[in-house]
Parts: C-alpha cells; sequence; structure tokens
C-alpha cells in the first residue's frame, strides 16, 4: 500500500438519520469510524423520531468526534479539511452534523465540504477496494434510498438513472414488520424468517411491471405496493378470526461490543460508540430487553397477543 502520510487528514460527519458518524481518512486510507447509535431510543416507536434523533446527535457529536481522534493518535489542529453530509436525509439531524462541521471548519480556518451521502455510500468503496474503474454503475440500498447511479467521475459527474418512488426497500420491511409485530428495524427479521418459510406460500406482486411504467420507470424502484399487499393480507386474515402468527424464533445477534465506553450523559443518548472497519460487517441491530424495561414497552409477545385481542372480531352472546 503506498504511502500516505503527506495526504490531507479529513475528518467526516454524518448525521442524516439516527446514527452520529466521524471518520479520519488520511488520502485513501480509512483511519478510524466512530459511531454513535440512537437506534434503543426509536425503536419503542417502531420507526425515526426526527427530533429524538436531533437530540441524541446534538449529545453525542463532540464525545464521538473525540474519541475519533483519541483512537487516531491525531489531534484536532491536525485536521486539513472537514466534510459533512449535507443531504439528503431528515432536516434536524443534517442541521445539527452541520452546524458542528461548520463550527469546526471556522476555528480551525480549514475548508468545509458538504457530501451527498447517497453518492457517498458508493464513494466509500474507494477505501475498501482501491480507485474505482474509469465508468461504473453503482446501486446504492439504504434505509431511505435505492438509487442507480451511473458514475463517470465519484466526485463531479454522477447520473441518477432510477430511484425510489415511494417507499425504499428499508423503509418497506420496517412497515411490514410493524404489521407483523416484529422488533424494529424488521428488515433482520423478516430476512432470516423468511429463510425458514415457503417461497410459494403467497403471491406477492412485483412493483412496476406494466409496460407504461416499464417505458417511464425503467430504471426506478417501487415497494409501496408490496407493503399494501402485505397488509391487505393482514386485513383478510384478522376479518377471517384468523389470528397472524407472531415469530418467535431467536433475534439477530446484536452489534459487537465498543471496545471502549463512554457514561450515557442521559437516558435519551444510547451512544454506543464503536469503532469499525470500512470492510467489516457488523451484525445486524436488535431491541435488548434491557431496551423493554426502559421504554416501559411490554415484551413482543405480549403486544402480539394484546394487538390480536384488541383486533380480532367480536362474536355475538
Amino acid at each position: 500500500m503506498p504511502d500516505q502520510s503527506g495526504a490531507p487528514l479529513v475528518l467526516g460527519i454524518e448525521t442524516s438519520c439516527d446514527e452520529t458518524g466521524v471518520a479520519l481518512v488520511r488520502g485513501d486510507q480509512l483511519l478510524v469510524d466512530a459511531v454513535a447509535s440512537s437506534m434503543d431510543e426509536h425503536a419503542r416507536f417502531g420507526g425515526i423520531i426526527p427530533e429524538v434523533a436531533s437530540r441524541a446527535h446534538l449529545e453525542a457529536m463532540i464525545p464521538t468526534i473525540e474519541r475519533a481522534l483519541d483512537t487516531a493518535g491525531v489531534g484536532l489542529s491536525e485536521v486539513d479539511a472537514i466534510a459533512v453530509t449535507a443531504g439528503p436525509g431528515l432536516v434536524g439531524p443534517l442541521t445539527i452534523g452541520a452546524s458542528a462541521a461548520k463550527a469546526l471548519a471556522l476555528g480551525l480556518g480549514k475548508p468545509l465540504y458538504g457530501v451527498n451521502h447517497v453518492v457517498g455510500h458508493a464513494a466509500v468503496d474507494v477505501l475498501v477496494d482501491g480507485p474505482f474503474p474509469e465508468r461504473f454503475m453503482a446501486l446504492v440500498v439504504s434505509g431511505g434510498h435505492s438509487s442507480l447511479l451511473l458514475v463517470d467521475d465519484i466526485a463531479t459527474k454522477v447520473t441518477e438513472l432510477g430511484s425510489t418512488l415511494d417507499d425504499a426497500a428499508g423503509e418497506a420491511f420496517d412497515k411490514v414488520g410493524r404489521l407483523l409485530g416484529l422488533p424494529y428495524p424488521g428488515g433482520p427479521h423478516i430476512d432470516r424468517l423468511a429463510r425458514e418459510g415457503n417461497p410459494d406460500a403467497i403471491r406477492f406482486p412485483r412493483g412496476l411491471t406494466a409496460a407504461k411504467d416499464q417505458e417511464k420507470h425503467a430504471y426506478d424502484f417501487s415497494f409501496s405496493g408490496l407493503k399494501t399487499a402485505v397488509a391487505r393480507w393482514v386485513e383478510t386474515k384478522r376479518d377471517a378470526g384468523e389470528e397472524i402468527p407472531c415469530p418467535t424464533s431467536q433475534p439477530p445477534s446484536p452489534r459487537p461490543s465498543p471496545t471502549s465506553s463512554r457514561p450515557r450523559r442521559s437516558p435519551r443518548a444510547t451512544a454506543t460508540v464503536s469503532r469499525r472497519s470500512s470492510s467489516a460487517a457488523g451484525s445486524p441491530r436488535t431491541r435488548s430487553s434491557a431496551t423493554w424495561r426502559r421504554s416501559g414497552a411490554p415484551p413482543r409477545a405480549s403486544r402480539c397477543a394484546s394487538r390480536r385481542s384488541a383486533t380480532a372480531p367480536t362474536t355475538a352472546p
């Protein structure tokens, strides 16, 4: 690997959704990736609450930056530039990240760069597999985004060929998971349970298969019809007086514990800060029994039972 010691050191901040991400990159080498997640605080609601995420970002920002610097063994004065997610994302969380980045850039007298984080999902691969080919296509499947990109130059010329027209894949997973009484986020649980099921049991629709859709939206994505089909299936079962099976198999393993942790500043900030290699795949995040106790919500089995009793049709005496 070429010597990167003379390359610029960039501090990156990402706050588009529920995780406060801080990275230090020198040249094309990732030195550290520190993450503080507020996932547990949103799990009780079955989705991301922007105000909760914003407060969590505010509380986690400085500790996460300090942890990244300490782990990389560099001082803030050594940073040559600041990069921050400018969109797309939730307005409140984006504002927290942008404000922190602007303050750092102003205080240090360093340049500030706004980054499109959807393109960033593709760009980060250069830290794993090296330089990109001259021209390539990238498929980005994130929580709220599904995009097909044509990349001529990752920094200056990225063309979006197709995008999400309604619910993205991650949103559809979460909403279907909620319908079925699964913990948040629903994707890992649905994926696990689907491997145990019968793929021919139910015939669900495929989006954008009509000729007019193929002509107008050849490269776009649509998952709302699939989500609605699951909702109708659930309603049909309930109208017939049948119970909706509440999955009971074991949840996926939680994300590996961080190498070190800081005290939580308030019950609102989970701030589980960890270091991850850019090529390491973290295990899916799950909601622990401790989280249920903090939120005061009942265990999943109780929720399923209470929901079925509340929605089951009544019979005349």
